[in-house]
């Protein structure tokens, strides 16, 4: 079971940035989609950024596509979220993912059942 470890988060201003990170226990990191999820108070879990193992081809939320880049580093077995021009509704507790299997189809990510989750980090984005 892989061990995630979210960290980054903090209190911003609407306009403003943050970079938030992921370091991920399993051995063979380089092999696995990668990617981001958030979840707000009263509301489900939902979708963020996925990022392919090669690094390559990545995947956003329409909400979040043109102001967060997600990119990864193998050598360190850790994922990363830039986020630009932060908006109040990107208030939320931020979660990482690793996919349940090497080499899998990026597309299939956002629908994946994960067997476990990290503690997330919280984003809270003023008005």
């Amino acid at each position: 079971q892989v061990q995630l470890v979210e960290s980054g988060g903090g209190l911003v201003q609407a306009g403003g940035s943050l970079r938030l990170s992921c370091a991920a226990s399993t051995r063979t990191f380089s092999t696995y989609v990668v990617g981001w999820f958030r979840q707000a108070p009263g509301t489900a879990r939902e979708f963020v950024a996925a990022l392919d193992w090669s690094g390559a081809i990545a995947y956003y939320a329409d909400s979040v596509k043109g102001r967060f880049t997600i990119s990864r580093d193998n050598s360190k077995n850790t994922v990363y979220l830039q986020m630009n021009s932060l908006k109040p509704e990107d208030t939320a507790v931020y979660y990482c993912n690793v996919d349940v299997i090497p080499f899998g189809v990026i597309g299939l990510f956002r629908t994946r059942k994960f067997g476990s989750w990290g503690q997330g980090t919280q984003v809270t984005v003023s008005s």
